[in-house]
């Protein structure tokens, strides 16, 4: 970057560009005004005309550095997307695991590199199928897991060796991963071999998503526990996603987002450094999950400073001396939100972009959201355009030839370091405040996040932010012509009968005694929660059977509502 680094240099700068503003910007501004709006990002930074060199004057050069070296903002890896695509795990899930089965099938047809799973909600929150709060909704929004017998039937046929798979769930993931265990045993797959995900984020659940069962405490216990089970026996796989997705879906900032993110990742850190396994063990497989909204620029510097600040957190305040234990690695996924009814074609453009973005800020996986997910789980193909658009990205724009090629950009370059600054001061507050957990027992995460998600609902009304089709170049007698995903009513009516067959088939003595086992697990908190829940799901037991049994030792959440 041939940037004046000198005083004198920098000073004759400064010296052309008043003169600049005072006659050519001024004379043209007498001849047409700029637009009349307040030029900010969407997360609220203040956007010059212009950017020069002064603006990156006090960015030291070595926090740009290259790809694969700390503090790694211009990529994780010394060759990025020139030794391999990034994984395009386009995510399913609906009714069966039969049916999901079948998608995922489908998506690897189509050229999709990595698997990953939704769930519905009862399986997200614990509940068996036949329980009276699963009634309709069993397969509705995602797969429908209930025990092992359900898994291998998500997964049959799909060599979990040689693909990875992530799966979207957190107050139950650990049940999840024991399940995922237990079928790769039985197949006779080395657990080191696996890679993939479960997210198995908690601490955002309480700020955002609001998928929780029990308190804070014994959630984040959980969470510990997944990670040193898998640090010590399933080297490539990622024991969780620390997500900020689901706090930007929930109306947060973008600065918001990545820095309670981190917060929530310095937490897990913590919890377990505590049981005395070194950093290093561990913090080469922690993973993060983001969002790639539509303001193109700010989210590609949203990244950069993600990997700068992770870097320089791992390093500096936890004293990690593997670079693979600082090296920020990212799942993202095209904005949910930002998905409009209206003019719903026009959504493949967003996401297009959105998508764009993010291999422009370099992850290391992406889903692309379908045109129709403002109506329904998508169809089969708009699924497919939507792997399409990740495709013609890869294979037909040349992106991925050069790493990081907007580095070096003044604005880039600039408001990466103002986002860093940023996420620094907001890590410092909390710290300040007395932590993570302390503050979500306070609201105070919750507010910033429904703060800043009232006024964006104020500024989409009066049309200050514009988006089209809603509020801007609307179309009064549209005519929506669109194929949604079916239901099928059967679903229920299936699930159930598997989770029948297994209850009746099952040792009752053996499954009771693992379950009083893990009583006595819950209470002891030097101990591993997975081994057991290993054995039980093994033994035949529901997400329904493990988690109520856990209710009775830890209760529930409720939380306190701030206005």
């Amino acid at each position: 970057m041939n940037a004046p680094t000198d005083s004198k240099q920098l000073a004759a700068l400064q010296e052309q560009l008043e003169l600049w503003e005072k006659n050519e910007v001024d004379t043209f501004l007498r001849k047409q005004h700029e637009r009349e709006e307040q030029f900010q990002t969407l997360g609220g930074f203040p956007v010059k005309r212009t950017y020069t060199a002064l603006d990156i004057a006090d960015t030291p050069l070595e926090d740009i550095g290259l790809p694969g070296q700390y503090p790694f903002t211009r990529g994780p890896y010394p060759t990025m997307y020139r030794s391999r695509f990034w994984t395009m795990r386009q995510i399913a899930g609906f009714g069966t695991g039969e049916d999901t089965n079948n998608r995922f099938k489908y998506l690897i047809s189509q050229g999709q590199t990595g698997l990953s799973t939704d769930f519905d909600m009862p399986t997200l929150m614990g509940y068996d199928s036949d329980h009276a709060m699963s009634e309709g909704e069993v397969g509705r929004e995602g797969v429908a897991v209930d025990t092992l017998a359900d898994m291998e039937a998500l997964f049959d046929g799909i060599d979990l060796e040689n693909i990875s798979v992530s799966m979207t769930i957190n107050p139950t993931a650990w049940i999840l991963l024991a399940m995922y265990v237990v079928l790769a045993q039985e197949r006779g797959n080395d657990l080191n071999k696996l890679s993939g995900t479960i997210q198995a984020d908690i601490l955002k659940e309480y700020m955002a998503q609001k998928e929780y069962i029990y308190p804070i405490a014994p959630s984040v216990r959980i969470v510990r526990d997944c990670i040193t089970y898998c640090a010590e026996n399933m080297k490539r796989y990622n024991p969780i996603n620390i997500s900020g997705y689901h706090i930007s879906e929930a109306g947060s900032s973008p600065i918001h987002e990545v820095a309670f993110t981190m917060a929530n990742a310095v937490t897990y850190v913590e919890e377990v450094l505590k049981t005395g396994m070194d950093v290093d063990a561990f913090a080469p497989r922690l993973a993060f999950y983001f969002v790639c909204q539509s303001d193109f620029f700010e989210e590609i510097a949203k990244f950069r400073a993600a990997r700068r600040v992770w870097a320089k957190i791992m390093k500096q305040r936890f004293g990690a001396k593997k670079p693979e234990s600082m090296r920020l690695r990212f799942h993202c996924q095209t904005a949910a939100a930002s998905l409009t009814k209206p003019q719903y074609k026009v959504n493949v453009m967003r996401t297009t972009l959105q998508a764009l973005a993010a291999v422009l800020g370099g992850a290391q996986s992406l889903h692309t959201n379908g045109m129709d997910e403002a109506f329904a789980i998508p169809t089969e193909e708009a699924m497919k355009i939507a792997l399409r658009t990740q495709q013609v990205i890869a294979d037909e724009t040349g992106i991925a030839s050069v790493i990081d090629p907007l580095g070096g950009s003044y604005f880039l370059e600039n408001l990466t370091t103002e986002y860093e600054k940023t996420i620094f001061e907001i890590l410092d507050e909390v710290q300040e405040r007395g932590g993570t957990i302390k503050l979500i027992e306070e609201g105070w995460f919750q507010k910033h996040i429904s703060d800043f998600a009232y006024e964006t609902a104020l500024r989409k009304q009066s049309g200050q932010k514009p988006v089209i089709g809603v509020n801007k170049y609307v179309e009064t007698e549209e005519d929506v012509d669109i194929e949604t995903h079916p239901y099928d009513p059967t679903t229920a009516e299936r699930q159930i009968e598997r989770l029948n067959h297994v209850r009746k088939t099952r040792d009752e003595a053996k499954l009771q005694a693992l379950l009083e086992e893990l009583v006595t697990v819950a209470k002891d908190e030097t101990r591993n929660i997975m081994p057991v829940t290993i054995e039980l799901v093994r033994a035949g037991a529901s997400m329904g059977d493990i988690v109520e049994k856990l209710k009775t030792v830890w209760g529930t959440y409720r939380e306190n509502p701030v206005f």
